[in-house]
């Protein structure tokens, strides 16, 4: 890969965008390059969760200037297909059975933006700013809009989207697009801490099963949901995580995962 870094420590994955010269901005290459990433950690059975981060002041300025200026050329059919390259990536990351962090060192503006809002969590730094700004080139950020709803609810994602302004960090904390806020000092020894807390702590075959499951209860009709999630429940029961971590518990012992 020439643009992505990936490893592994404790069981946990990184992927690091490495285009810091171009405020790893997504190119086409670039974005090919973290779906690769991602679909090969979710089959690797030595990740458990996976940090996503990127070198540079920058974590992610949005679209490739350059190739923005190449799209001006594009049929609706290339428009298309380049698009769906996009979407492709961002509902990968979002429908990943494991736990993904985003460990924002910097700003993350438009698509950079979306990048870290379809992960599980972020943990950023204060000086960093958020915004989707799209509207001000003539563009719509239409890919992200369909996740951000989920994620922070119409009022919010009105604010954000029509106005295009960028947040400050703590402002993206109180919108709820932001998990945590520490110092760029402590950055990485945080997100490290709390993905190895994650894992230590709980069965990661039961955040695997509520991750899947938070997204596709939200698509389905009450009735449907329910008998979903009863179902869900059955078979959880069964599964050795749940047998070992209910016999720790009525015998009041510790249990590490």
């Amino acid at each position: 890969m020439n643009y992505v870094e990936v490893s592994i420590s404790n069981g946990i994955g990184f992927i690091t965008m490495n285009r810091p010269e171009k405020r790893n901005a997504l190119s086409t290459e670039l974005v090919a390059e973290l779906k690769a990433a991602f679909e090969a950690y979710e089959n690797d059975k030595l990740v458990k969760i996976i940090v996503l981060k990127a070198r540079g002041e920058v974590f992610c300025a949005g679209a490739d200037l350059a190739y923005l200026q190449q799209m001006q050329g594009f049929s609706e059919k290339e428009n298309l297909e380049d698009s769906s390259k996009l979407k492709d990536l961002l509902l990968t990351i979002y429908t990943l059975k494991k736990v993904v962090i985003a460990q924002v060192q910097g700003h993350a503006v438009a698509g950079g933006c979306g990048l870290a809002s379809v992960c599980d969590f972020i943990v950023t730094v204060p000086e960093a700013k958020f915004g989707y700004t799209e509207v001000r080139i003539g563009f719509v950020p239409a890919i992200v809009m369909v996740f951000l709803l989920r994620k922070i609810g119409e009022a919010r994602v009105k604010q954000l989207l029509l106005v295009g302004d960028l947040v400050t960090a703590e402002e993206a904390l109180q919108l709820g697009i932001v998990n945590t806020i520490v110092s760029r000092e402590d950055l990485e020894s945080e997100v490290t801490s709390f993905a190895r807390h994650l894992l230590l702590s709980n069965s990661v075959n039961s955040m695997m099963v509520t991750k899947q499951m938070i997204p596709q209860v939200q698509s389905m009709p009450l009735e449907d949901a329910l008998a979903f999630a009863a179902e869900m429940n059955a078979k959880t029961r069964a599964s050795e995580d749940c047998k070992k971590g209910v016999s720790a518990f009525l015998d009041k012992k510790g249990i590490v995962w």
